[in-house]
């Protein structure tokens, strides 16, 4: 997993009037690429349980969501898609790592996506 998250991830960064338009293959290729690192933090987070839980998070949030996700996701102007790729990297999360949360606090490793998502 460590490998995979490390060599195959690959999410080119393009200037928003680059990927703006959905037609243009370089929107495109980095929209496959984004999909397919989310699909692969689904996999890694499957792994919790099996798997020691700091290592699973160390992979999948601090790795790949704030690496490579996050940095896509901001880049993405506000609106539908901007939210599905948000709803999507929330439904990958486990449940159980927020039961011990108090309050409004969150996951260290999730401080910015949290941030992003309260704007």
């Amino acid at each position: 997993m460590k490998k995979s998250v490390e060599e195959d991830v690959f999410i080119p960064l393009y200037p928003k009037s680059t990927v703006e338009d959905k037609s243009s293959l370089r929107s495109k290729f980095q929209e496959r690429r984004f999909w397919s690192a989310v699909k692969l933090l689904s996999n890694v987070v499957l792994w919790d349980g099996i798997v020691q839980e700091g290592k699973v998070r160390d992979l999948g949030l601090s790795k790949l969501l704030n690496r490579y996700l996050l940095l896509n996701i901001l880049n993405t102007p506000l609106g539908p898609d901007n939210i599905e790729k948000c709803n999507k990297v929330v439904a990958c999360l486990p449940e159980r790592w927020f039961q011990d949360l108090k309050g409004e606090s969150t996951l260290p490793e999730l401080l910015n996506f949290s941030q992003h998502l309260l704007q």
